[in-house]
């Protein structure tokens, strides 16, 4: 654990984000209060971003790496300089309207079994319905689940905390100690899938992951791969391979990886192209034959 007087550092990373970044920063300066560090990691955008940031906002920590390390690579490299006793990642692309985000730092200390924990996260765009309050549990083979609460209204339905079985990468909090017991993000995703990984890691250390209502984050989502991108399509379904080689035992795993090759991704790839999106369909395919490209399947 660490022995920094500082409370909690946010992490989050930009790439070639620059106006979300400084809009996400304006908002925690208005509302967030504590002992608390903001570490923000440029993580090879285009032009160095990193440098404006520093000189708009002197008072933050801000790292600049040259190459895109990734979701994950960029969030590890801004946890390795945190000094905080609880590490919030927090998307770019998000804004808080309140100083609720302690309240996080608070349900930590009241329980120490869970190592994790994700805001109510809710669109920015009007009319803000939810977008996170939960997920259900990946099926066993076919790797489904559901966001709870998704594009519902916030009408206090899904005000209720509880333990959820992934965090949402958008806006997690864990603390330290979790982070010494699980490791760190998994880096080999690059995109998609580590934020479920990294929270199976933590439920297989012993700690539970909570939802809780009592702070809320709003997300502008796909700001960085764009909505239905070859990018996106790409890494998801490389991923979702990914995940069922590294999370699924047994006769379990040859059996989820077979349904992803042999159902999944053929209909994907055909109803893009029935979309006449043939260069989806294309990222599909690329996306299964780089699984089988990825030489470190349990790095």
């Amino acid at each position: 654990m660490s022995t920094s007087t500082i409370r909690l550092s946010i992490i989050t990373v930009n790439y070639n984000g620059l106006g979300d970044t400084c809009a996400m920063i304006r908002s925690l300066g208005d509302h967030l209060t504590g002992p608390c560090e903001l570490i923000v990691v440029d993580n090879g955008s285009t032009r160095d971003e990193a440098a404006e940031l520093r000189r708009r906002f002197p008072g933050i920590t801000v790292l600049r790496s040259e190459r895109n390390l990734g979701f994950a690579g960029g969030n590890n490299l801004g946890i390795a300089a945190a000094t905080g006793q609880y590490v919030l990642l927090l998307n770019n692309d998000t804004y808080v309207t309140d100083g609720s985000l302690g309240h996080l730092c608070d349900t930590l200390d009241a329980n120490p079994d869970m190592g994790a924990v994700s805001p109510k996260i809710r669109f920015a765009a009007d009319p803000q319905p939810i977008q996170f309050a939960g997920y259900t549990p990946l099926s066993a083979i076919t790797l489904r689940n559901r966001l709870i609460g998704f594009n519902h209204t916030d009408d206090g339905s899904y005000d209720t905390p509880h333990d959820t079985p992934y965090a949402h990468g958008a806006a997690m909090m864990v603390r330290r100690e979790t982070i010494d017991r699980a490791g760190l993000m998994p880096e080999l995703y690059f995109l998609y899938y580590e934020e479920l990984d990294w929270s199976a890691r933590i439920t297989r250390a012993g700690y539970r992951i909570g939802y809780d209502p009592g702070a809320t984050v709003f997300h502008r989502e796909s700001r960085s791969t764009g909505t239905d991108s070859p990018l996106k399509v790409f890494y998801l379904t490389r991923n979702r391979l990914l995940f069922a080689w590294r999370n699924r035992n047994g006769i379990v795993r040859p059996l989820a990886i077979l349904y992803q090759l042999a159902v999944a991704g053929p209909k994907n790839a055909a109803a893009w192209l029935v979309r006449r999106r043939p260069d989806l369909a294309r990222a599909t395919v690329r996306g299964v034959t780089a699984f089988f490209r990825i030489p470190h399947k349990t790095a």
